[in-house]
Parts: structure tokens; sequence; C-alpha cells
């Protein structure tokens, strides 16, 4: 039998302790789990972008991993902790939206609220729940604990209002989503929604910037030339061929990206 993976996605910064006392609530219960670091980079209390993380990463994992995702802006306050059944995998978050960013894409087949005080490390700090409640979750979890032992089902949780992609005949307006560690512009087009026969030629534009027609890899343009392409999970994608596209750009998150063609 493989051991169980538990992955963690949190704001807490590399260096810092709070990510290892997460680790050891888990060991403490199942020395057998695989732990991975999905990212510990997330900027402090933005839900959305842990929202975005997420939903491009759990796909990539196979059935049965657990993610514990801490960006928990309301820790200690009334807010639920969820676990949400997502692609045959187990997901642990706050209830504020973490949740949204994986079921734009795919529903969740269960969520429950996490109500079984028997199962969380005592006492529980009301500043870090990743910690005392949601690790410990993760580890008896993969032990094979029932999911009608943690809680009970809820369908009331919270879900982020993500802009609705603008497509037209001739051009789609989209929006930056994500910047990456390079400067990379992520946004929320899939290429696929651009029409093949027009990709060579296309406009692409974020502000007053504007590069024409989708390359393949960064390497195909110029140092300096801003360029667009594909990005690894299949979304346009704006970079600076040997630079930092965010600061080339002066964009941000949130910031509108247009494709025209005609």
């Amino acid at each position: 039998m493989s051991r169980p993976i538990i992955s963690f996605t949190t704001d807490f910064g590399v260096d810092s302790p709070y990510v290892a006392q997460m680790k050891a609530a888990v060991l403490q219960l199942n020395p057998d789990a695989t732990l991975v670091d999905v990212t510990h980079s997330i900027p402090p209390q933005n839900v959305r972008q842990a929202a975005l993380i997420l939903a491009q990463t759990v796909p990539r994992f196979p059935k049965h991993t657990i993610h514990v995702a801490v960006v928990d802006p309301g820790v200690g306050t009334s807010r639920r902790i969820l676990l949400a059944n997502l692609l045959n995998q187990s997901v642990i978050a706050p209830d504020n939206g973490l949740l949204s960013g994986i079921t734009r894409f795919t529903p969740a087949k269960q969520v429950v609220a996490i109500t079984n005080d028997r199962l969380w490390n005592h006492p529980v700090a009301p500043t870090f729940h990743g910690r005392d409640i949601m690790a410990p979750v993760a580890a008896h979890l993969s032990r094979g604990l029932s999911w009608d032992k943690v809680g009970g089902p809820v369908d009331d949780w919270v879900k982020l209002n993500w802009n609705d992609l603008k497509i037209n005949s001739d051009s789609i307006q989209g929006s930056v989503v994500l910047i990456d560690s390079f400067g990379n512009l992520l946004t929320d087009i899939p290429v696929e929604n651009i029409p093949s026969g027009v990709r060579d030629r296309c406009r692409i534009s974020c502000g007053v910037f504007q590069t024409n027609g989708l390359v393949t890899t960064y390497g195909v343009g110029r140092p300096g030339e801003l360029v667009a392409l594909a990005s690894s999970n299949g979304y346009l994608e704006v970079a600076v061929v040997d630079g930092n596209a965010a600061l080339h750009v002066g964009a941000e998150a949130g910031d509108a990206v247009q494709i025209h063609w005609n």
C-alpha cells in the first residue's frame, strides 16, 4: 500500500516555523505520511490567489491525496473549517472561498464542516487552527478515518465572485489572476478559447502594452521582448523574455487582458 500524501499551501512564508509545526502535528499521528509543500509564499491573507493555486495544483495530484490550505484571515472567529471531496481527493480549508477556485471547473462531491473536536490537538490555539485542527484531521484521514466521523454535510459554503470571460466573435477579455515568482502574468483565458487560425496574429493587450501572436515558449522571443504564450496549465500567459512582465507592464492581479483578431 502506498504512503498517504498530505500537501500544504499557506501564506506563512518560506522561513516560517509554523509550517514545521503543522507537519509535526501530522507526523505525531502518522509518521508514514508523505508531506509535500505546494507553496508557503501566498501573499498574506490573499484568499483569491490561494484559491487559484489550488485550482491549478490539486488536479496534478493522485487520487486520495489530502490537501491542507491555510490562508485564513478569519482564524479564531466563527468561520467554519471545511473538508471537501474534489477530484477524488480531500481538501481541508477555512470557509472563506478557498475551495471555489477548484469548483469553478469541477463540482465538489461532498463538503462537510469539521466539528468533531476529539480529532483536534488540545488546547486549540485560537490563532493557529492549521496546526491544531486542520493538520490533525488530515493525519486522521490519512490513517483511514471515515468522513462521517469528521462532521456533518454543508451546502452553503463561501464562494468567491469570479469575473466571467467576455468572449465575442473577434475578441476575448479576461484578467490577470496571478503573478508568479518570475513576474509572468497568468490570466484566466484558456488558450483553447482562442481560435487556432488566429493565434499567430492576434493582438494581446495589457494596459497600454501590446504584443502580437502567441509564441510556443519564452526563448523564441528576444531578450526584453513582451510575449504571450500558453502556460503549462493551458491559460494565456504574458511574459518578458529574460525579464519581469509585471514590472515591465506595471500590472497587478485583476488588471484586464484583451485579445483581438479580425
